[in-house]
């Protein structure tokens, strides 16, 4: 029988683009969703959106539109940010769905049913940033200890969850189930404050009306919390089949919600509990949390930005940190990870390696060189969730493999032998890579599975300085000269060819920049970055004639390694922009001079 793996992230406020703090359990969540379907499991990966609460509608009413036109325009970003992340979930669930509204009410109806629900009033101190509340010793200088924010003063009639009932119970899960709350530093702080007892809480208001209508008193809306965990069951396959979840991921500021009220809740209605509830840790900026209520965020599309390539960003977040621990960001550690390990060490060894199967071919052999991969080892790591020394253990063998090409020296013995060994541990490399980084892995399995192996672009193209001042100065460039005078031997360094555009792709996050293929006759075809686009269309540049600059440095723009300039020219203003194109009857490739 297959066994199966039910992995949830929690559902996210769509109250803004997703930023670091979602892309970081997202991805996480999808490596580890990847590497048990590697093991042969029926895996089921469910992330989504938190549509309801306060806080949604404030928002919305901010920006002027209702809480549901506001969510429908952020929710297709939150997807938008997944799928260029390569996340491959089986479902986004909204609690806005209609089979989660009914579930809920359910629920609701099952647990007053039991008589764990009552009619009460409610005076306390609520965080609408948290969706929850506090008591006076948790606050910091009277404001809430996540946001840093004044709470509010609630006083209204409340419907309220016998939570005090399951003290006894959740003691009891706790102890007999070691792995429930995971990392075990997290636990004992969760076990503690139980022990000191707990209120019961209220779950449902009646002072705004964004949420699901409780079934036995619609004048009152349900609590967030309450909605927002039963997305787990809902959203858990046809007639539940995926329930049990095998691993809720979460942030730690959650913890309470998930290991307290969630288990409570589905006592209360005699549902399974789930078997594992891993908490990790904060990104943060100068070791303060990410947020976008305090001004400290960077988003999806900011962080691919910076190399221009989503497997270095899935990289970084799984690489710089141990998973529950916090990770601070920096640009500059991104950069170094990308150029040191992925392009160095991964994508040195992936293009030496192909360079010289294409020269001299592969004969079969056994392959003493793979058996210093331990699989074992990686396994085990990711049994425990140490995806950071899972990755390290991976890079290891990338070390061990460069290090078999200096020593063994096939471009000087041409031993096909060797080459069949580091053909195959690559292969190898490429399939444990995978949950990881996916789009390069699957670039290597294809490219050393083919019949005719053949060395192609780098997987990974080197930074040699930051993204955004290179993109500017470009843009600025954009092929028009320099005015200054010069030199005649100046001139003569320059090599000028006639060139044709071929085709037109726009660049991914680039406001003006246009990523060109030319076609330069003898010397074949040439990618250029050019900062055209508020002066040319796609398709009035296609076939168009050019003066292309061949001899300049290649230079990286938004993760594309731009092979030279055009020649243009300008009105002083540089309002108008026109390409220089020579006559017809010269040959693509000829020098211009």
């Amino acid at each position: 029988m297959v066994k199966k793996f039910y992995i949830t992230t929690p559902i996210y406020y769509p109250n803004d683009v997703p930023h670091i703090g979602h892309a970081y359990t997202t991805i996480v969540a999808d490596a580890l969703s990847r590497w048990n379907k590697q093991k042969g499991k029926d895996v089921y990966f469910l992330t989504g959106t938190d549509d309801h609460g306060k806080k949604i509608a404030e928002t919305a009413r901010e920006a002027g539109k209702s809480p549901k036109e506001f969510v429908d325009i952020l929710v297709p970003k939150f997807k938008d940010a997944w799928n260029k992340l390569d996340i491959k979930y089986d479902r986004f669930i909204r609690t806005t769905d209609k089979d989660h509204e009914k579930l809920v009410k359910e629920m609701l109806q099952k647990s007053y049913d039991n008589g764990d629900i009552y009619l009460g009033k409610y005076e306390g101190l609520y965080c609408v940033g948290c969706e929850a509340y506090y008591t006076e010793k948790d606050l910091v200088e009277n404001c809430c200890p996540i946001h840093k924010k004044p709470v509010e003063k609630v006083k209204e009639e409340s419907y309220f969850f016998r939570l005090s009932k399951y003290q006894k119970d959740l003691l009891k899960l706790y102890k007999d189930n070691p792995k429930f709350i995971y990392p075990k530093s997290r636990k004992q702080e969760i076990v503690n404050r139980v022990k000191e007892g707990l209120r019961d809480l209220s779950i449902s208001r009646t002072s705004f009306d964004w949420g699901i209508p409780l079934p036995f008193d619609k004048k009152h809306v349900c609590y967030v919390w309450f909605d927002a965990l039963f997305n787990y069951l809902s959203g858990s396959g046809k007639n539940e089949k995926y329930w049990p979840a095998d691993l809720h991921i979460i942030g730690k500021d959650i913890i309470w919600f998930h290991t307290v009220y969630w288990p409570a809740f589905l006592l209360s209605v005699n549902k399974k509990l789930p078997k594992e509830i891993f908490a990790h840790g904060w990104w943060t900026f100068d070791r303060e949390k990410i947020s976008k209520s305090r001004g400290r965020v960077i988003n999806v599309d900011e962080l691919i930005s910076i190399t221009g390539n989503k497997d270095s960003v899935r990289y970084f977040l799984l690489r710089a940190t141990p998973f529950g621990d916090d990770g601070d960001f920096s640009e500059k550690v991104l950069i170094d990870r990308h150029n040191n390990e992925l392009a160095n060490k991964l994508g040195n060894l992936v293009s030496r390696v192909s360079g010289l199967i294409e020269k001299f071919g592969v004969e079969k052999t056994t392959n003493k060189l793979l058996k210093k991969l331990d699989e074992k080892k990686i396994n085990s790591l990711m049994e425990n969730f140490e995806v950071d020394k899972a990755l390290n253990e991976i890079f290891s063998f990338i070390d061990r493999c460069n290090e078999y090409v200096q020593e063994k020296k096939p471009w000087e013995t041409k031993d096909k032998k060797i080459l069949f060994e580091l053909k195959e541990s690559i292969l190898k490399i490429s399939e444990v890579l995978l949950p990881f980084i996916p789009e390069s892995a699957e670039k290597i399995k294809k490219q050393f599975l083919a019949k005719k192996i053949v060395k192609e672009n780098p997987l990974f193209i080197k930074i040699e300085e930051k993204i955004e001042e290179k993109a500017n100065k470009q843009e600025k460039l954009i092929g028009i000269m320099d005015t200054k005078e010069a030199d005649f031997s100046d001139w003569e360094k320059l090599d000028l060819r006639v060139a044709q555009i071929k085709s037109v792709e726009d660049v991914e996050g680039a406001d003006k920049l246009y990523k060109i293929t030319l076609d330069v006759g003898e010397i074949g075809k040439r990618i250029i970055c050019a900062g055209l686009k508020q002066f040319y269309s796609k398709d009035k540049l296609k076939g168009k004639r050019i003066i292309y600059f061949s001899n300049l440095k290649p230079r990286v723009l938004r993760g594309i390694e731009s092979q030279g300039m055009l020649l243009a020219a300008s009105n002083k203003e540089r309002t108008k922009v026109s390409l220089i194109a020579p006559d017809s009857e010269i040959e693509l490739g000829s020098t211009i001079g």
